[in-house]
């Protein structure tokens, strides 16, 4: 087993790298024309006046806008900086890589256009009515990085007032491969997903959106209980309303039994434990873990670090672990949702992301894995099975067929045929611009 000190090096090794890279590429993603321009007699096709007649169309019926533009393929990636992964508020220049390095991933493993937009607004209400009028421009919204309770507010705010898919990936990203995760979990140690009693540690968007999806796929709230840094929340806590505004009443029904203390006492008896507190490792302790029931799932999802380390988790009594990271097992990972989940979104033209969609994902990521052969370290597949991604694609846009929130219905088949086809050419693009020194790989040079 390696220790604590080789894996911080490992850890900090990209750290290193992403110092010196980002300057020397000055931004991840760049804009290229896709038609033909042989010669200037295209711009009279392209631009004025030919342009025009396309203009027309869309004036006709604004729908049309997904055909004659690339609105049907482009997301807008739309932070305020005020909750960047490890770092905090550290306002809108400084979350640009982050959002950058977020569009990077959603052309490379969904082939989606997506564009960084950082703001320097702050007042949620202020937020929405931004992002309202960004609508005609993009066929879908990813928000990103902002600090709760305004994110919960904005998120379901803009759900209900905008006609294009609107997803916050720290809530609906991370709930969806939890929920994923736990399906495979409870099958493999034989206990039935919806009898699961669970402690959530973490009450921030991510703990908050993976209880209410968690709830929505069958799980009973009373048999869930969180904890933040208070300790345990039950129905006598005085800041309910402060501290989850939109979600209070959701956190009501959770905790039948009103437990309170410290979070060292959710431990007991539970089933399984999902992390979304403080980097470890030493959160969670060898005695916590040995509070828990038989066969117990251990979910330590705090990044860069886990609450506490894979092998103490099983030496202290887990069944099986998960992280956030990519060097152990069993990575839960949002990274394998939302590339997929605006692929198929967008390919039918989709007015909103529902709940019951990000379930039908769920199912779809856990049969992968499943068909695959899952067991006690693979329990959700990995960022490498390219495979997955039109997969998900399909599930997302044939659960919003069925939902009747599509503008172009596509069967799941029909889908995956399309997923497939554009995500490949996407992927084939990148490899011949690297290979071409279009694109020239520094990772290995010494800088």
């Amino acid at each position: 087993m390696q220790d604590d000190n080789v894996l911080r090096q490992k850890a900090s090794e990209p750290l290193r790298k992403a110092e010196k890279l980002h300057p020397l590429y000055r931004g991840k993603i760049e804009i290229i024309p896709k038609v033909p321009v042989s010669n200037l007699d295209y711009f009279a096709v392209w631009y004025t006046p030919g342009v025009s007649s396309a203009c027309k169309k869309i004036v006709e019926n604004i729908d049309n806008s997904f055909e004659y533009t690339s609105r049907w393929n482009t997301v807008a990636v739309v932070s305020d900086g005020t909750r960047v992964l490890g770092l905090g508020d550290i306002g809108a220049e400084a979350a640009l890589p982050v959002m950058e390095g977020k569009a990077l991933l959603f052309k490379y493993l969904g082939s989606v256009d997506a564009f960084p937009l950082c703001h320097r607004e702050k007042d949620p209400d202020k937020i929405v009515e931004i992002v309202k009028k960004l609508e005609p421009s993009f066929g879908g919204i990813n928000l990103e990085d902002i600090e709760k309770p305004k994110c919960f507010y904005i998120l379901e705010t803009l759900r209900k007032e905008m006609e294009i898919p609107v997803w916050h990936d720290d809530q609906q990203g991370t709930a969806t491969i939890t929920l994923s995760a736990l399906y495979n979990a409870s099958k493999i140690v034989g206990k039935n997903f919806t009898d699961l009693k669970i402690f959530i540690l973490g009450a921030g968007s991510a703990g908050i959106a993976t209880l209410k999806l968690l709830i929505k796929a069958g799980i009973d709230p009373g048999k869930v209980s969180m904890a933040d840094r208070k300790g345990i929340i039950n129905k006598d806590r005085p800041d309910l309303e402060e501290k989850f505004g939109v979600y209070t009443e959701l956190i009501l029904k959770t905790n039948s039994e009103n437990k309170n203390g410290d979070y060292h006492k959710g431990f007991e008896g539970a089933d399984v434990f999902i992390g979304f507190s403080t980097p470890g490792p030493g959160v969670v302790s060898k005695d916590d873990i040995k509070k828990m029931a038989k066969d117990a799932i251990v979910f330590a999802c705090a990044n860069p670090t886990p609450e506490i380390w894979p092998w103490e988790a099983r030496e202290a009594g887990a069944r099986i672990v998960a992280t956030g990271r990519s060097d152990f097992p069993n990575q839960v990972n949002n990274s394998l949702v939302f590339p997929g989940m605006f692929r198929g979104v967008l390919d039918v033209a989709a007015r909103t992301i529902t709940d019951s969609m990000c379930i039908e994902v769920a199912k779809e990521i856990a049969k992968y894995a499943e068909e695959k052969g899952i067991h006690e370290e693979y329990i959700v597949p990995r960022m490498d099975e390219w495979d997955l991604f039109p997969r998900i694609a399909a599930a997302a846009a044939s659960s919003a067929v069925k939902e009747g929130i599509a503008r172009k219905p596509k069967t799941y088949e029909e889908e995956l045929e399309n997923a497939t086809s554009i995500i490949s050419r996407t992927r084939t693009l990148l490899e011949n611009l690297e290979k071409s020194g279009f694109i020239k790989n520094l990772f290995h040079e010494d800088h």
